[in-house]
């Protein structure tokens, strides 16, 4: 797959979404891993044709001793590396990226709270990502979900049972979250990567299925693959179809209420 039609596809989603107003400045979470690798890269070429700032935020959750540190080596370097000033066509510069780290022991408050970790580690993420972003001047905060993470979370929550909401899956945007990434599959994120040469990490925990998002990731898609091959791609075409028919009806019941 060509790189072009990646980064054309993210440009024309945050077009139509509206994702990123021209002059709003960007956080950018990145773990390090792929999809984050490739959102920060995607951002950083963007920025100038769609006029705005951007800054990067990575954040320790200390559940992996040395591999987490590793990673925030790794996020510091790659940041520093690709990420610098840029000059453009007429003469003028985009400035480097800056940087902002933070760390929080997930597994203590987790055990204080009475948590799982999973959901201690997102709440303390995001709670790192706000505050870093109040401290940035960011409007925005983007996260490098992908379509195959908008399918797993339909699954997980059609395995619970769920409504017209929970189907739609991963919403574009959210308050002050923005999802450029939410069209693109794990595969051009990969084929992205390698035509580019860009290093990333790989996190140790999500070879592990005692997560439930992992054995939807490693067991369930595969099968739905093989019996449909492209069923990622379409079950995300057809939860964008039910978010605009979530957002239709909640229009049409607040007219009557």
């Amino acid at each position: 797959m060509e790189v072009l039609p990646l980064l054309k596809t993210v440009e024309n989603f945050i077009r139509e979404q509206d994702l990123i107003p021209p002059g709003s400045t960007v956080l950018c979470a990145v773990s390090g891993g792929a999809d984050s690798i490739c959102l920060l890269h995607v951002l950083y070429r963007l920025r100038g044709r769609l006029s705005f700032t951007l800054a990067a935020a990575h954040y320790n959750h200390r559940l992996r001793g040395e591999e987490s540190e590793r990673d925030r080596r790794f996020v510091e370097q790659f940041v520093e590396l690709c990420c610098g000033q840029q000059r453009l066509s007429g003469g003028s510069a985009l400035p480097s990226v800056p940087l902002y780290t933070g760390a929080g022991d997930v597994a203590v408050q987790a055990r204080l709270r009475g948590t799982g970790i999973e959901e201690t580690a997102r709440e303390m993420r995001y709670a790192f990502l706000q505050e870093t972003a109040r401290e940035a001047g960011a409007d925005l905060i983007a996260t490098a979900h992908t379509a195959n993470d908008n399918v797993e979370t339909i699954l997980f929550h059609l395995a619970r049972g769920t409504g017209l909401r929970g189907l739609g899956g991963i919403l574009p945007r959210r308050d002050n979250i923005v999802r450029p990434l939410l069209t693109a599959t794990r595969q051009q994120v990969e084929d992205y990567l390698f035509r580019h040469c860009l290093p990333h990490m790989e996190d140790s925990s999500n070879a592990s299925d005692d997560y439930t998002r992992n054995r939807i990731r490693h067991q369930v898609l595969p099968v739905l693959e093989e019996l449909a091959p492209g069923f990622a791609v379409r079950l995300a075409g057809t939860a964008a179809l039910l978010r605009a028919d979530e957002a239709v009806l909640t229009a049409q019941a607040q007219a009557l209420a």
